[in-house]
């Protein structure tokens, strides 16, 4: 058995389910339009490599500090049918099929909150997600993350404890598909690496590397 692991936003996704999520949230009256220009500011710091991700969630989980876990759940769900599946590139429901017929086991993992992370997860028939750690008490959101952010080289730190955790299984190969520059420690721990719609800087470490390079369409 193989584990195949995808990043999501951007990857499996036309666009960054943060960013939806929040468009969301404003959309709804759940959150202010201001948030959107604090976003965009923070993505621009993503690009370019220099993000602080701390900061980037404590502004991102404002909005749902105090409220209810079984609130947001549910508007999680209707925001996932809106707006995240429409945004699945056909190419990458065929690369999930391809994996799932095979039997390997497939995670995706991504720098956005478990909350979202999750069901969203489930909805593309992953087995698992690992996402940055969102903090609840009493049944709300506190507005904190915990523990190992999955960033740059906490993706790669978090999908080992995950393995190692997996008694049963051993992997034979692990596959990776990205498309940021923020992935190349956790493509360049796969055996098989694929990048997705890449930037120029990627594509030519792709290229350099040997790795598969994906154009994939909506």
């Amino acid at each position: 058995m193989d584990l195949a692991v995808f990043d999501l936003d951007e990857t499996l996704i036309c666009d960054d389910s943060t960013s939806l999520w929040l468009r969301w949230l404003v959309s709804q009256g759940f959150a202010p339009p201001v948030l959107l220009n604090q976003e965009q500011a923070l993505m621009q710091q993503y690009y370019q490599g220099t993000l602080e991700i701390e900061a980037y969630m404590h502004t991102i989980l404002a909005p749902l500090a105090g409220l209810s876990t079984l609130t947001v759940s549910g508007w999680i769900r209707r925001f996932i049918q809106r707006d995240i599946l429409p945004r699945v590139y056909p190419a990458a429901r065929e690369r999930l099929a391809f994996h799932q017929q095979r039997g390997d086991t497939i995670v995706i993992i991504s720098a956005s909150g478990e909350h979202l992370v999750a069901p969203i997860a489930e909805q593309l028939g992953a087995h698992g997600a690992l996402a940055i750690g969102v903090e609840i008490v009493d049944q709300r959101y506190s507005g904190l993350t915990f523990g190992t952010m999955t960033y740059k080289e906490g993706k790669v730190a978090r999908l080992n404890s995950w393995k190692a955790e997996q008694e049963a299984v051993r992997f034979q190969q692990t596959w990776a598909y990205s498309d940021s520059m923020n992935d190349l420690p956790l493509l360049m721990q796969a055996d098989r690496a694929y990048v997705i719609n890449p930037d120029a800087p990627l594509e030519q470490e792709a290229l350099r590397r040997g790795w598969d390079v994906c154009r994939w369409k909506r």
